[in-house]
């Protein structure tokens, strides 16, 4: 499977990397973030999020919570934000109206491993590993038809 490899050594490389995303991503895009805890899925998500709103000052806070937020995306386009770090089951998700983002909008998903058989197969999923107190490595690996979808990603490894 192809993957395109990012070193991030601040928060301000995990920003650009959510806008040059978040300018690819339209409607029925599912992006599955994962890490461990402080690997960077929320900043990462935020990032998509300010881009997709155009709103830089947007607060976009971490679903932790409410498990759900979400975003008018500027374009008419919304975006769902899901953390479910706190899903017992996957069938919950469902229950939190997932398969309508999904459906509907652009759909940032943190902790996609709590979904199960219900992790949308057309995804592309970032895994995010801490490589020093503010760097990040993100691998893109885009699944389904999310490489047919976005041609113009660069999918190979180059780092």
């Amino acid at each position: 499977m192809p993957a395109s490899v990012h070193e991030l050594p601040d928060e301000d490389a995990t920003a650009r990397l959510g806008a040059a995303l978040a300018a690819r991503l339209r409607a029925g895009d599912v992006v599955a973030l994962t890490g461990d805890l402080g690997a960077g899925k929320t900043a990462l998500a935020r990032a998509i999020i300010r881009a997709r709103t155009g709103d830089p000052d947007e607060e976009a806070p971490s679903p932790t919570f409410t498990l759900v937020q979400g975003y008018d995306g500027g374009d008419g386009v919304p975006v769902a934000h899901f953390d479910l770090y706190r899903l017992e089951r996957p069938e919950e998700a469902l229950e939190l109206e997932l398969e309508d983002a999904v459906a509907g909008g652009i759909t940032l998903i943190e902790w996609p491993d709590r979904l199960g058989p219900l992790l949308p197969r057309d995804r592309l999923e970032v895994v995010l590993d801490v490589t020093g107190p503010t760097r990040r490595r993100a691998t893109l690996r885009p699944h389904g038809a999310w490489t047919a979808r976005h041609p113009e990603m660069d999918w190979h490894d180059d780092g």
